[in-house]
């Protein structure tokens, strides 16, 4: 079993960051919450933060969530092949970069724990804040929980295999 070094947990990390160098004033950020609010009232109306509809698709009794699912990665895909045919920019000028990734087993695991938890809970994080705001506060348990699972994943993130 090899082990991570610094260097290379350090250029793994190094495809996530931002490297905009542009500096903005707080309420440039506003954006992002008016977004995010937009975003959970599309999920809440799509039935997306449902757990009867997560449960649905688990139990292959619905094809609601696999059609969101399916659409997403449509427009995804559309969109990384239309950034990167044109070169397009963000709307400050800064060209996008995606950082070509490289599989390892570790996603295999990470994503069948990730699948289990969903299953469960019957919450992914994108819709975690949109079921608490909907008075599923019960759901705070889910949210403390993928807090706890994130803190212990960056723990131990050097030691696992890779």
């Amino acid at each position: 079993m090899q082990q991570n070094t610094d260097l290379e947990i350090r250029s793994l990390d190094a495809i996530c960051v931002n490297e905009s160098s542009l500096q903005h004033k707080w309420y440039h950020q506003l954006k992002y919450l008016v977004v995010g609010i937009l975003f959970g009232v599309v999920f809440v109306k799509a039935e997306v933060v449902s757990w009867f509809r997560i449960q649905e698709m688990f139990r292959l009794q619905s094809f609601h969530m696999y059609g969101i699912i399916g659409s997403a990665v449509i427009v995804g895909a559309i969109s990384v092949f239309l950034i990167k045919k044109f070169n397009i920019k963000t709307i400050y000028g800064e060209p996008i970069k995606i950082s070509p990734k490289t599989f390892n087993k570790g996603q295999i695991y990470g994503g069948l724990i990730f699948g289990f938890g969903w299953a469960i809970t019957g919450a992914c994080p994108g819709p975690l804040f949109a079921q608490i705001g909907t008075g599923a506060t019960v759901i705070a348990v889910t949210f403390l929980s993928a807090i706890a699972g994130t803190w212990v994943y960056g723990y131990f993130r050097g030691r696992l295999p890779h």
